[in-house]
């Protein structure tokens, strides 16, 4: 057993999901004979074991929550600790280095880099760190002296405000760890200069997931009159315009975003093109509808309508219902780009719900290509929730 590591023993061929590459330990799953698990604290570090005693790896358990226990580490010589988090800050790192000329990227994305727990987004020398366990709560001090080891941070935010970490029993809270933290980031973009709240942003304050798809906005914006619907900073319609499109109308329900939106219009010399809409998403979209309004390209970018499993049937009628009212608003032969960040939700099913959206207004829809997150959130084969994004580019033709 590997020195100052409780052993967390598992049931009879419980393993088999770990050996294939998953991180996550379920607390069915564990000999609680042999280990129990009210005999651990939150976030204390163990030894995972198989049925006979043989080391899987190294990780942290949480006994109050359903995903009992993540493995980080699979090597015995290198146990989970302060050395080996700066170790998969290195290799981290050194993919963002290959990938991307600039320094501003998702640098941890949590087990798809294998340090489940923890995601840090990099705005040059700044970096937000968002912590959803409790097992990586117990290493934050050694998470903000591994930053500093491999990257010099100028300052951290901690953005500690997920719901998530109500599953694991920890507080909610959003503070400065290191140096003093600028009230708003900006973030170079394929020319582009965006800029977003930081502390009081959405998420960790950027979307780095989106990059990819938003490359692929050219071959179909070109002349377009476009619809950036849960537009955030302006994203995708900023980036929209810059790739061709006559204009863009960005729709959200912050005042806060669209003021972003108008700044980063102003700063990319494009205000004139850029149009806003402060409201619910479906609201907007009726009240577009209902004053004949058409646009050559709609895109929805919702956040997450399914963030637990009971919510997937009523998520998924949210889903069809934002993709009808958004077709109801798409001029002939136009393309809508749909998108969703619920990782409950299939591809397959989000298609699924476009079709039927679409022919429920009797047009017919071409699926043209597939977007998935960026490659700075890279998705580990064996653990499918770290596949989330979806996004498909679509025409409706009417039928």
């Amino acid at each position: 057993m590997t020195a100052e590591y409780a052993p967390l023993r598992l049931k009879k061929n419980e393993e088999r999901r770990l050996r294939a590459g998953h991180l996550w330990v379920f607390s069915n799953e564990v000999d609680v004979a042999a280990t129990p698990l009210p005999s651990f604290e939150p976030g204390q570090a163990v030894e995972i074991q198989d049925a006979r005693g043989r080391a899987l790896g190294t990780g942290y358990v949480n006994p109050n929550s359903l995903i009992c226990a993540r493995l980080v580490s699979r090597d015995a010589k290198h146990p989970f600790d302060g050395s080996y988090l700066v170790h998969r800050l290195k290799v981290a790192l050194s993919l963002r280095e290959r990938l991307y000329a600039e320094p501003f990227y998702r640098l941890v994305y949590g087990e798809g880099d294998g340090l489940p727990g923890l995601v840090i987004d990099r705005f040059d020398d700044v970096y937000a760190v968002q912590i959803t366990t409790a097992g990586m709560e117990v290493m934050l001090e050694a998470v903000l002296a591994a930053l500093d080891k491999v990257v010099k941070p100028r300052a951290v935010l901690l953005r500690n405000d997920s719901p998530v970490r109500k599953l694991e029993g920890l507080d909610l809270y959003t503070r400065a760890a290191v140096g003093e933290v600028p009230d708003e980031i900006t973030v170079p973009e394929f020319g582009a200069q965006l800029s977003a709240p930081l502390a009081g942003g959405q998420k960790t304050g950027w979307f780095y997931d989106q990059r990819d798809n938003r490359a692929l906005l050219g071959r179909y914006v070109q002349g377009a009159r476009v619809l950036d619907v849960f537009s955030y900073v302006g994203g995708w319609g900023i980036q929209a315009v810059r790739a061709g499109a006559e204009s863009a109308v960005c729709v959200d329900n912050s005042s806060t975003a669209l003021d972003y939106v108008e700044k980063n219009a102003r700063d990319n010399g494009i205000a004139e093109r850029i149009g806003l809409m402060e409201g619910d998403a479906f609201e907007a979209l009726r009240a577009l509808r209902e004053e004949r309004e058409r646009f050559d390209v709609v895109i929805v970018d919702p956040p997450a309508f399914i963030k637990r499993k009971k919510d997937i049937k009523s998520g998924i009628e949210g889903y069809r219902r934002i993709n009808q009212m958004a077709l109801q608003v798409l001029e002939r032969d136009g393309f809508l780009i749909s998108c969703s960040c619920s990782h409950h939700l299939k591809r397959d099913v989000l298609v699924q719900q476009m079709n039927g959206a679409a022919r429920h207004v009797d047009r017919s829809l071409q699926v043209l290509a597939h977007g998935y997150q960026s490659a700075d959130h890279p998705m580990n084969p064996a653990i499918p929730e770290t596949e989330y994004l979806k996004a498909v580019f679509a025409r409706a033709v009417n039928a």
